[in-house]
């Protein structure tokens, strides 16, 4: 099997040799955005933002792309899908932005791809639910791995550690079912009986009685399809009714520094599944896959964000988006022109490596070739723990019962 292209960032965001001022002879090309700064999504939205503010400016030091300069456009969408879809169709029909980005969360996707799909704008989208590329819209493309997908590491080192039955709890919006459902049909693939699914609504922080029915059910492994509030308030909750499973991982949110400076101890043993890690740049141990060849740059990138940064959040979500930026502009340069369509043409024959990893879709924009990583919190620490190729610490085993910890 012939190995993917590698796209190194250098490589990524160079372009034809264009000297000092003349680079930036003709008027800059304008990328437009919305980004939640204020609502549900803020934290998040807020990374994702300093990730395309940092790719901007580096491919500006570059040269810009087509000899000319880059600005970014971006507007607070609040974490509002219809106001998110708003401000897209006024930065392409006023503003008259050249290009676009995605903006933070599915549903706020979902509602802006329509008008992307309307002016026919390609839009290198960071959200993971699958269905969004699944409408027959054509220029949209995801980035990140499919929600589907998010809790495989978690059922992996389940069956592989001999446990049986597995509880699922996820809010009722369209990431986490997504991710529910996947998380299901994993389990049942690796042989896991699902013994308990519970939904919960959006915002909901009291889990007494969701979790009062999972502990009844007695499941080995407990996996939640979460946002950040959400997550802590289960931990919380957890400890407080004494549910105690062998295994309890989260997805959005666990990742976050504050996670672990919010719960403390608490966050011990808990398991987090994510799409890339800081930590990753770090790697360097014998009969590990180079991870200088499947996240080229990464190192980079993670010092000029802490450079530029300082003190924020560095996330998954910050890299999806520089990787987002540098895949457009990488586009653009081949296309050799802001037509919609041949930038949508160049999108679809990609195969590349990033500072995320790797970025391949299929013919209706679907990310098939990234690889989601699982973290536990040890020590106070993110250890990655799968998979075994990247992985350089081991799952500490089982999780104790809260009453025997420190």
């Amino acid at each position: 099997m012939q190995l993917p292209r590698m796209l190194a960032v250098a490589a990524c965001l160079t372009v034809a040799s264009h000297a000092g001022s003349l680079a930036y002879a003709q008027t800059p090309i304008r990328i437009g955005a919305s980004l939640s700064q204020t609502g549900a999504f803020a934290t998040l939205g807020q990374n994702r933002l300093r990730a395309y503010q940092l790719c901007i400016r580096d491919a500006n030091e570059k040269g810009g792309v087509l000899g000319r300069k880059i600005e970014l456009v971006i507007e607070d969408d609040r974490s509002d899908a219809k106001l998110g879809a708003d401000i897209y169709e006024r930065l392409i029909t006023q503003d008259k932005v050249h290009a676009i980005l995605g903006p933070y969360s599915s549903p706020i996707t979902d509602a802006v791809a329509d008008i992307a799909e309307k002016h026919k704008m390609p839009l290198l989208a960071l959200a993971a639910t699958a269905s969004l590329y699944q409408k027959g819209r054509r220029f949209i493309f995801m980035v990140p791995p499919p929600a589907e997908v998010f809790l495989e590491g978690l059922m992996d080192i389940a069956a592989q550690r001999g446990l049986k039955t597995v509880a699922i709890v996820y809010e009722d919006t369209l990431f986490p079912k997504a991710t529910a459902q996947g998380a299901i049909a994993l389990a049942k693939k690796k042989g896991l009986e699902i013994v308990r699914v519970e939904a919960y609504s959006k915002g909901q922080r009291d889990f007494t009685g969701v979790l009062g029915r999972i502990g009844e059910a007695r499941p080995d492994v407990l996996a939640a399809a979460t946002y950040f509030d959400d997550a802590l308030a289960i931990v919380r909750n957890m400890k407080l009714l004494h549910v105690n499973v062998k295994m309890f991982g989260v997805t959005v949110g666990g990742d976050l520094p504050k996670f672990q400076q919010m719960l403390g101890a608490d966050a011990e043993f808990v398991y987090g599944a994510s799409q890339w890690e800081p930590e990753l740049v770090t790697l360097r141990a014998g009969g590990l896959v180079p991870v200088a060849r499947q996240y080229p740059g990464a190192r980079e990138f993670v010092e000029a964000y802490r450079r530029e940064f300082p003190g924020a959040d560095i996330s998954y979500q910050s890299a999806s988006g520089y990787a987002g930026c540098q895949l457009l502009i990488e586009a653009i340069k081949k296309a050799g022109a802001l037509d919609g369509e041949k930038i949508r043409a160049a999108i679809l024959k990609m195969d590349v490596n990033t500072v995320f990893g790797r970025f391949r879709v299929d013919g209706h924009g679907v990310q098939i070739a990234q690889r989601m990583v699982i973290f536990q919190w040890q020590d106070g620490q993110k250890v990655i723990v799968w998979p075994e190729d990247l992985a350089p610490g081991r799952a500490r085993f089982p999780t104790p019962p809260w009453n025997q910890r420190r």
